[in-house]
């Protein structure tokens, strides 16, 4: 058996937004007596839990997870301090396992986990203040559009519904002249793990399907109610988020309900398509189908093929 066979392991469960990663991860963490990681931007925090489908107690299983509803709103986070954060959640794990489970659809996220970034200029002050101003009077439709005029590589395979996100690029292109995506780790470092990354595939029309309902089940579970009590941090960038920026929308009187929910829907549907292109130009990963019957035990087979 080689050395790299003797490392522990990180299995990744990745995929589009409502592809069942949740229930995979879970059941594959059972099997192995571990704890899983999440990896999505969102479920971090603790005042969002409906609209970003944070798994409950229940669907947790039993299961140790980090990085679930763990941070406040107020406080901000990036890809660099999740690598920082995610690398001493696995520290933990590995002192009495030799496996984890990393669960999530941040596509930056699993990659600086795995990889991780590049040292990255810093953006003027000024640039940012400007660059903020500019939406503020024009909207998301002119950021978006400025933004694939001005970084087209990031505009084709980020979230262009998170105005945060825009923001950076945007920002960042204009201090740098170069893409945000340039520094998504062009020098890999080296971990003292094993990465599998398995990704979730389903066909398109039946996700599509499963991103509807979920919206639907998030409505009747009180999404509205969640996002009125976020009004006072409306301001604050995890709230420019599919889900709470419609409803916010809703709630200002700029769409009526019927509205908001299609473009929750629509706009969900368009982040799961930027997902499945971000996972799908990953090399390294191996899709297998969602609803396979004996999914755990193909992924724990992987080990032994890789």
């Amino acid at each position: 058996m080689g050395a790299s066979q003797q490392q522990p392991i990180v299995y990744v469960v990745a995929g589009p937004t409502a592809s069942g990663k949740t229930a995979i991860s879970v059941a594959l963490a059972q099997a192995l007596g571990t704890a899983v990681i999440s990896a999505d931007s969102r479920q971090c925090y603790t005042e969002m839990q409906i609209g970003t489908a944070r798994p409950t107690d229940a669907e947790q299983g039993g299961v140790p997870h980090y990085f679930i509803g763990s941070h406040s709103v107020t406080e901000e986070l990036s890809a660099a301090r999740y690598e920082e954060l995610a690398l001493g959640y696995l520290s933990q794990i590995f002192a009495t396992n030799s496996t984890a489970v990393v669960c999530g659809g941040t596509g930056l996220y699993i990659k600086a986990l795995g990889q991780g970034l590049d040292p990255m200029p810093t953006v003027p002050a000024h640039i940012v203040a400007a660059t903020e101003e500019a939406y503020q009077q024009q909207g998301l439709t002119w950021l978006q559009q400025t933004v694939a005029t001005e970084d087209p590589l990031f505009a084709a395979t980020s979230e262009i519904q998170n105005p945060a996100r825009l923001l950076r690029a945007l920002s960042f292109v204009r201090a740098t002249g170069t893409s945000i995506t340039a520094y998504r780790s062009q020098t890999p470092v080296q971990r003292p793990f094993r990465i599998i990354k398995v990704g979730l595939d389903w066909p398109r029309d039946v996700l599509y399907n499963r991103i509807n309902q979920r919206v639907d089940n998030m409505i009747a579970a009180g999404l509205i109610d969640e996002v009125r009590t976020l009004l006072p941090y409306k301001h604050l960038k995890p709230m420019r988020t599919v889900g709470y920026d419609e409803i916010f929308r809703y709630l200002d009187g700029e769409w009526t309900l019927p509205q908001a929910i299609e473009k929750i829907k629509q706009h969900t549907r368009n982040y799961a398509k930027r997902q499945l292109t971000w996972f799908r130009a990953d090399a390294d990963m191996t899709w297998l189908p969602a609803n396979a019957p004996h999914i755990v035990q193909e992924i724990l087979a992987l080990a032994e093929k890789k």
